[in-house]
């Protein structure tokens, strides 16, 4: 795997989001893979630098990735002090349509075959297999 560590900037973590996005295009996967890895990879950074880096920019962000002509695979990792997935209040239920919380996770549940939580919440892995 490929790896970028960039400061926990949102603009600085920009740049692995294109390097991996010209990868993918490069190998032949067409615009829907590539909208639902973009948007994948950005609420995975958002919430890296929002909820498990806390916005502190002397921490980093540590993205790895590989891209095949079978499946594209990235992890983010912050250096926060992780989370409990399940203890994300589900965003489509009545009582929490006015809350922020949860959206992402659910959206790259939505177009990936993958997304799973490691390292006690501080790395979520996520795999999209090749359809097209």
């Amino acid at each position: 795997m490929k790896e970028i560590v960039v400061q926990n900037d949102l603009a600085e973590a920009k740049r692995p989001e294109s390097l991996i996005l010209d990868e993918i295009r490069r190998l032949g996967y067409g615009e829907n893979s590539a909208f639902a890895i973009k948007l994948a990879l950005e609420e995975a950074v958002t919430n890296a630098f929002r909820h498990g880096n806390s916005a502190d920019p002397d921490k980093r962000i540590i993205v790895r990735y590989q891209v095949t002509e079978a499946c594209i695979e990235i992890e983010v990792e912050d250096e926060g002090c992780g989370f409990n997935p399940d203890s994300v209040p589900d965003p489509t239920l009545p009582e929490n349509i006015d809350r922020p919380h949860g959206r992402g996770i659910m959206l790259m549940r939505a177009y990936l075959d993958v997304v799973e939580y490691c390292k006690g919440g501080c790395t979520v892995r996520m795999v999209m297999n090749r359809k097209e």
